[in-house]
């Protein structure tokens, strides 16, 4: 216990799945945690609901059910005022931020031939502009306290690999790869960690591709074939904040610019 005691983190995306888990892993060992939302639908080319209010106020009361603090922001990663408005609130209320977990993220299907403007520009703004602007807020007060930090993106096995049916999505994957790994170099002199976590499938995330999984199997046998991992057939959210959780504390102090994947051997096979 106590592996990130004393620690402050925020965490984008925190109102359900993976981000909330990485929410309250984090206050278990002892961060307290600024945690944002957009908490409303954003596009129609978005085949899934996005998470509420009152589902980012769950978040807020699992985390200080662990004994940490706990501050939310409703914010939309796409504008960088409001990311800075959450980085104010660690500032305002406990007066540092040491781990930024730009988690946020969408996704939806189709031929990259046929994607909409929309749908391809909603999904590179929230999965790529989206960590450079919680990066833009975030970093200028982080080198200032002098005290080094944390930033962790959320990547995927799409980050590593060419999957389908959703090329703006793998895009958009690959490219906060190519952030971290400028910002690792970037970041460095200031004792600033950049490090991409890359899950496969993960359950109870509230996204879907707005079809079953077996139907898109059986039309592409490509995602067919990304979709099996070796070990199981998908991980939890908790599996992936033991790697957030990893790369948040002192244990990692000399990794960054990592791929660190937790996708049970999705991207290894053959």
């Amino acid at each position: 216990m106590g592996r990130v005691e004393g620690k402050v983190a925020l965490v984008t995306g925190a109102a359900r799945g993976q981000g909330r888990s990485h929410a309250v892993r984090l206050a278990e060992e002892g961060a307290d945690v600024v945690v944002t939302d957009v908490c409303h639908d954003i596009s129609d080319e978005l085949p899934y609901p996005l998470a509420s209010k009152e589902q980012l106020e769950e978040t807020v009361e699992l985390v200080r059910a662990t004994g940490r603090r706990c501050v939310a922001v409703q914010a939309d990663v796409r504008s960088v005022a409001e990311m800075r408005v959450a980085v104010d609130a660690a500032r305002e209320e406990f007066g540092r931020l040491d781990t930024l977990v730009a988690n946020a993220g969408v996704m939806s299907i189709g031929a990259a031939w046929e994607l909409s403007e929309e749908a391809w520009d909603v999904v590179m703004d929230v999965n790529l502009k989206g960590p450079w602007n919680a990066v833009r807020a975030a970093i200028p007060w982080m080198i200032e306290a002098g005290q080094g930090g944390s930033v962790i993106i959320t990547s995927s096995a799409a980050g590593i690999r060419g999957h389908v049916p959703y090329a703006h999505y793998t895009a958009s994957k690959h490219g906060v790869v190519g952030l971290m790994k400028a910002l690792s170099n970037e970041l460095a002199q200031h004792r600033i960690r950049v490090n991409t976590v890359h899950p496969t499938g993960v359950s109870d995330t509230g996204i879907t591709v707005g079809v079953p999984i077996e139907e898109l199997a059986a039309r592409e046998p490509l995602f067919a074939l990304a979709a099996m991992n070796p070990l199981a057939p998908y991980v939890e959210p908790r599996d992936v904040s033991n790697a957030v959780l990893f790369l948040a504390s002192d244990e990692s102090r000399y990794v960054t610019g990592l791929q660190f994947t937790v996708d049970a051997g999705s991207t290894n096979k053959p």
